[in-house]
């Protein structure tokens, strides 16, 4: 049962990453925040990986056509998920915006029905419905007569990107003829490596302030980036040993942490009504992956 541990962990560094970033998000532009999780990620990756090897040594991966496809895939959809997720951060408070980013069950198992023979039962569309009602419901500022359409269909694509992002990962995972967790701390390696390289090089050649504005904020960016990269090893590490409808259902306990998070340590006001929101997001999740 060592997947249940790896995604608890993975769940509540989550939480804090996303803590983390919607502080810098106060202060560092989208591009900015986004780096912050992978910036000192590498170096951890790497830490983790050769302590795998000093452990148990195996030998060294066959990286075949298959595995570098998932693994770009990957690294382009967490970066376009993190990205989305930041500007949600900007246009609602922590709890909301880190709760719309949990429709990633929600779409995953809709994305299943409709291109990968996937059937749900009454039970899991039920949960589909209680997830729609909860997305409108943390998205409208003012009940459901005014509805933010742009919050619900940044809420959907952000939580589209998770889902490919993870299906992904298990899949090059998956494809790794090696042992666990060696595999998935290989997995881990690329995506961050990849990701790191492209963000960098993008901030240099775009906006070379956004590199200066992390590097005036070291402890946050820090911060940021080791939970990252631990909540990271979490999910990679239950997702090479259980399929994703199973970790993810798990990981909405991500939902309380983040309630924790935000009312006793950011301070925000979490309205009744987002509470529920959020509440409503865990429990649609649930019904989804038992229908």
């Amino acid at each position: 049962m060592a997947w249940i541990l790896f995604t608890f962990l993975a769940a509540l560094m989550q939480a804090w990453r996303n803590a983390f970033q919607s502080q810098l998000s106060k202060d560092v532009n989208i591009a900015g925040v986004t780096l912050a999780r992978f910036l000192w990620a590498t170096p951890i990756a790497i830490i983790y990986l050769l302590g795998l090897y000093v452990w148990q040594p195996v030998g060294l991966p066959f990286i075949t056509l298959k595995f570098t496809a998932y693994v770009l895939g990957a690294a382009a959809m967490q970066i376009l998920a993190t990205a989305l997720m930041v500007k949600l951060f900007k246009m609602k408070n922590f709890a909301v915006g880190a709760g719309l980013a949990k429709s990633e069950a929600l779409v995953a198992a809709i994305l299943g029905v409709l291109f990968f023979g996937t059937h749900l039962s009454l039970l899991g569309w039920l949960g589909v419905l209680i997830g729609v009602i909860a997305i409108f419901m943390m998205s409208s500022k003012q009940g459901f007569r005014q509805l933010s359409l742009s919050t619900i269909l940044l809420g959907l694509a952000c939580g589209t990107a998770f889902a490919l992002t993870s299906l992904w990962v298990r899949e090059a995972s998956l494809n790794l003829d090696l042992p666990f967790p060696h595999r998935a701390a290989w997995v881990l390696l690329f995506v961050i490596a990849i990701q790191t390289s492209v963000l960098l090089i993008y901030s240099y050649v775009v906006d070379k302030n956004t590199i200066d504005s992390l590097l005036q904020r070291p402890k946050l960016t820090l911060l940021t980036s080791v939970t990252s990269c631990l909540g990271s090893i979490g999910w990679f590490s239950a997702m090479s040993l259980q399929a994703v409808p199973y970790v993810k259902t798990l990981g909405q306990v991500e939902v309380f942490f983040t309630l924790l998070i935000a009312t006793f340590w950011l301070k925000n006001k979490v309205e009744i009504k987002d509470m529920l929101g959020l509440i409503l997001i865990a429990i649609a999740a649930i019904l989804v992956m038992w229908g």
